[in-house]
């Protein structure tokens, strides 16, 4: 690592420690700079703003899950049964992250009021491995053809969003959630066996 990477894993490293202790409302750029034995303009060297260092808390929280991701997408096992642990683990791994801590979810609720593009971003690398999957489901004959694999990996996102951060949209506990994510698979795992596919409807 450079002096300047060094540097800026120290500060990312002490503002999680205060915002995990204190919660992000309550957390200043001038205490983060206090604990880093550095001026607020030092800080401001580094990130922009507050938002910024909550930004990079979620992407290094997410690296770790793409890290899996790919793990999942490349295991010898058929594709129904590797959607199947991606979409767990991706609902796990978030519920207890975000379980247990409820400032992490006071990050998360602001990232996704004031950086939706960031969201959007994340969203598409994992499109990058379930894309993956659904070609691999097709090659051996396990799901029929599809016309669009990331079109189709999409719209699988947006069927199971209400799982991959769930405490965003509901206050179930884990166990009913595997419950509801479990039958909402077979629903999609059934369509793509039949090679029933949503269209594209793209505006004139």
């Amino acid at each position: 690592m450079t002096e300047k990477t060094d540097t800026r894993e120290r500060i990312l490293e002490a503002a999680m420690q205060r915002i995990m202790h204190y919660g992000y409302a309550k957390t200043t750029m001038s205490e983060i700079a206090r604990d880093c034995d550095m001026s607020a303009g030092n800080i401001y060297r580094f990130f922009a703003s507050k938002l910024d260092i909550a930004e990079a808390m979620a992407r290094k929280f997410n690296t770790e899950i793409y890290q899996e991701y790919a793990r999942i997408a490349r295991l010898d096992l058929p594709a129904s049964e590797r959607l199947r642990r991606f979409f767990t683990f991706g609902m796990e791994s978030t519920f207890q992250k975000l379980d247990s801590d409820a400032k992490i979810l006071e990050v998360a609720e602001v990232l996704s009021e004031n950086r939706p593009l960031m969201v959007n971003e994340e969203l598409a690398q994992e499109r990058i491995y379930l894309a993956k999957i659904l070609e691999d489901g097709v090659a051996s004959g396990e799901f029929a053809p599809l016309h669009d694999t990331g079109f189709i990996a999409e719209m699988l996102q947006v069927s199971i969003m209400k799982f991959r951060y769930p405490q965003l949209f509901s206050r179930l506990t884990l166990p009913k959630l595997h419950r509801e994510l479990d039958g909402v698979t077979s629903i999609l795992l059934a369509g793509l066996r039949a090679g029933v596919e949503p269209r594209e409807i793209k505006n004139e």
